[in-house]
């Protein structure tokens, strides 16, 4: 067994550097511009990263490699990190700061590292007399003190551990984001002529409930962050939901009103026995008549539906944007109705990927679990390696 020492992060680290400042854009003028939205949902999504304007030392200069790592140095998420395994062409924002981790240690174990009390109470101490805008520089972030497993083969040992859950994750999300494009391809306004009103093949539910009013130890909370964190909602003490939320109380649709330009259509099934709330950035639809959620998805997570939307759109701020309940309702979609066979199709696929996505918020659960008793050395590998085993 490897035994355990104390470092500063800086020690195990062969550079700490800053970002690029710089304006990002949606056009392809350059590498992608990783920034701190982009790392504190969850899953990181290369294809929602935006560009940069960068020169060729700029490029060279801030590029992000397999293995660095990322950590924000300022606003709410501080201290919020993400390894970084197989990068496009891609540099990283100023308000990031890079870690690139000695060849004697472990990246991966390093990125889960991060993750664990002692470090996140670590930067909770430093930040916590910055009320108005917590921050900290990269040699602060640097100096953080950590218990490390003195061998590297034990710091491999512990992330793969972790690492296997995290990779049957993305397996699983690639499954369920691969039945989504086929149900997409299926239900396609190239395949299909009639339309309808979508207020025709759904209802809009706008029953909202007081989380200060639930007696429940823990609900489902199906937010914009948890959306683009994995498609998972969020399990929280109803105590901490600070304003009234929307009642799913079936099967339904779940449309960001904000931004339609950015595609958030959600397709929920709410645990029976467990209270679900959705965000009032959302209009809640239910399926009408024989029509199921899988197809109404189908039809509302179309591309030229969603164009559609974001011609209607309210507000000056492009970052809020919001397009009126009516508008949307009025709004032309293929008519699920006539889909027969091919609405089976869609419903098969349907489950197919909401089955993946339960899976993977159960390993995350697990991942979750499993990282503090590994760091603290509570927990053994081999018992590690056997629980995961079982559940997997």
């Amino acid at each position: 067994m490897s035994d355990w020492i104390q470092v500063r992060l800086r020690d195990i680290c062969s550079s700490v550097d800053y970002g690029l400042t710089a304006s990002a854009t949606e056009a392809p003028v350059g590498p992608r511009f990783l920034r701190i939205t982009d790392i504190v949902h969850g899953s990181l999504s290369w294809n929602r990263v935006p560009f940069v304007q960068a020169s060729a030392e700029q490029a060279e200069k801030y590029r992000l490699h397999p293995g660095d790592v990322v950590i924000a140095r300022t606003g709410a998420t501080t201290g919020a990190s993400k390894w970084i395994e197989s990068p496009p062409d891609a540099v990283f924002a100023s308000y990031l700061v890079r870690l690139k981790i000695s060849n004697a240690v472990d990246s991966r174990f390093v990125g889960y590292l991060l993750k664990d009390s002692q470090f996140t109470e670590y930067v909770r101490a430093v930040t916590g007399d910055k009320s108005a805008q917590p921050n900290a520089s990269a040699t602060t972030l640097a100096n953080a003190r950590l218990r490390v497993p003195s061998a590297k083969a034990a710091q491999q040992a512990i992330s793969a551990v972790l690492g296997a859950l995290d990779d049957k994750i993305v397996v699983n999300e690639r499954l369920a984001a691969t039945a989504e494009d086929l149900s997409l391809a299926l239900a396609s306004g190239e395949r299909w002529e009639a339309r309808v009103r979508l207020e025709e093949v759904c209802s809009l539910r706008r029953e909202q409930v007081s989380p200060q009013g639930i007696t429940d130890d823990a609900v489902d909370l199906y937010s914009l962050p948890a959306f683009d964190a994995g498609k998972s909602p969020e399990r929280t003490a109803p105590e901490l939901i600070k304003s009234g939320k929307f009642s799913v109380a079936e099967p339904a649709v779940l449309l960001s009103k904000l931004n339609p330009d950015i595609p958030r259509v959600w397709n929920v099934a709410p645990k029976p026995g467990t209270t679900s709330l959705a965000s009032t950035e959302f209009l809640v639809l239910t399926p009408r008549g024989t029509v199921t959620s899988h197809e109404l998805w189908a039809v509302t997570a179309q591309q030229a539906f969603l164009d559609e939307l974001a011609s209607k759109v309210t507000g000056t701020s492009k970052s809020h944007q919001r397009v009126r309940p009516a508008e949307v309702l009025a709004t032309q979609v293929v008519d699920p109705r006539r889909f027969g066979e091919t609405g089976r199709q869609i419903q098969s696929l349907g489950s197919r990927a909401a089955l993946a996505r339960r899976e993977s918020q159960t390993l995350a659960t697990l991942r979750d679990t499993l990282l503090p008793q590994l760091m603290s050395g509570r927990l053994r590998v081999k018992d590690a390696e056997k629980i995961v085993e079982d559940n997997t």
